[in-house]
C-alpha cells in the first residue's frame, strides 16, 4: 500500500481525542507527508537513531492556535498526533504549522518533534517548544 493511502486511511478511521478538535491543517495528508518525509531523513542523518520510518498517524489534534496578528503576521496551529512506526512501536508526534511562510510569504512552514528522536534536544526535553 502506498505510504500517503496508508495515511490518508489512518486519517478517515482516527478520532479525536476526547475534548479536542481535529483542525483540518492537523490532518492535511500534505503536511503529514511532509512530516513523514523529513523524518525519514533524519533517521538516516542523526547518528544513533533507530532505522524506522512512520507508516501512519492517529488521533490527530490541534491543541493551541494563534492567530496571524498586526505585529506577527504569521498564524501558528500547534497540533499533535500518535505516530505509528515501522517497528511496531508508537510515538507521540509534537508539530507546529506556521502559515504564511514560505517563499515571500506563499506556503507554510512545519515543524515536528518525534518523542524520542530529538537527540540533539533541539526541540528541549520531551518536545516542550512544540507543545
Amino acid at each position: 500500500m502506498k505510504p500517503i493511502l496508508a495515511l490518508v486511511l489512518v486519517l478517515l478511521s482516527a478520532p479525536a481525542i476526547a475534548g479536542e478538535r481535529v483542525a483540518k491543517e492537523c490532518a492535511d495528508p500534505g503536511i503529514l507527508g511532509r512530516i513523514q518525509s523529513k523524518f525519514d531523513h533524519q533517521v538516516r542523518n542523526v547518528p544513533h537513531l533507530p532505522d524506522v520510518s512512520i507508516d501512519g498517524f492517529r488521533r490527530i489534534h490541534q491543541h493551541r492556535y494563534l492567530p496571524a496578528k498586526e505585529k506577527w503576521p504569521v498564524a501558528r496551529r500547534y497540533c499533535g498526533a500518535t505516530a505509528q512506526l515501522s517497528d511496531g512501536r508508537k510515538r507521540y508526534v509534537w508539530y507546529l504549522i506556521e502559515n504564511p511562510w514560505g517563499y515571500a510569504g506563499v506556503g507554510n512552514n512545519v515543524e515536528f518533534c518525534v518523542s524520542g528522536f530529538d537527540r540533539w534536544y533541539v526541540y528541549s526535553g520531551r518536545c516542550r517548544v512544540l507543545n
